[in-house]
């Protein structure tokens, strides 16, 4: 078993470096001080890609494949939570904190925790549910974990474990990216406080989530 869950790991691990909508996610929470809900942007997300990974493992997701309407049904839910997703995005709006607003020292008007996070939008919970959403609406991700999965399994060994044992490196690496991520936005975040950087950056995910919902809208 060591050798395919290396070989897995490498494979899983090139997947979770490439950018992508987990990452810009991930990113714009982060810049945008709400680390805890950064933090459950992450493990849903995370949730998600181990829900898929147990359902390739117990052979539920091939339904995906086997049948159209299931994924075109699925795929459609995606497109319609990715588009609105970038909506509200584009049409956040960040209060100005006291002050000039110029970046000087002070508190955000939002709320803000103890640990300097402002997570007025929702906190953890929307940050989970956010994660969740995103990955569990994408039947790429199954159809992915349909494809890849298997082989990656030795003969004889028992089917379901070994898929949730594989799936959860998936998960691990993630949740080291994701932490890393977290970071650098992180050491950003002073000179990305002004809310005109704030809506800017707003806009430039909203314009990547409406990006990803059309691509898989058209099935690219």
């Amino acid at each position: 078993m060591a050798g395919p869950l290396a070989s897995f790991a490498l494979v899983v691990g090139l997947l979770t470096l490439t950018p992508g909508l987990d990452t810009a996610l991930i990113l714009r929470t982060a810049v945008l001080g709400r680390r805890r809900q950064a933090w459950g942007v992450v493990l849903g997300i995370q949730t998600g890609t181990l829900v898929w990974g147990t359902a390739s493992a117990a052979g539920i997701s091939v339904l995906l494949t086997a049948s159209r309407l299931a994924y075109e049904t699925l795929r459609w839910a995606g497109v319609c939570y990715l588009l609105w997703t970038g909506v509200r995005m584009l049409r956040e709006r960040h209060p100005r904190r006291d002050g000039a607003g110029d970046g000087s020292d002070g508190s955000d008007s939002g709320d803000r925790d103890g640990d300097g996070s402002d997570d007025g939008a929702g906190g953890w919970w929307a940050g989970w549910r956010r994660g969740t959403l995103t990955n569990l609406l994408n039947p790429k991700v199954g159809v992915f974990y349909v494809a890849v999965l298997p082989p990656f399994i030795p003969a004889g060994a028992p089917h379901l474990a070994a898929g949730v044992l594989l799936t959860s490196v998936h998960v691990a690496e993630g949740l080291l990216w994701s932490a890393a991520l977290i970071a650098f936005a992180h050491t950003l975040r002073a000179r990305l406080r002004r809310p005109a950087v704030r809506r800017l950056l707003d806009r430039a995910t909203g314009v990547a989530v409406l990006g990803f919902g059309a691509k898989l809208a058209l099935g690219d």
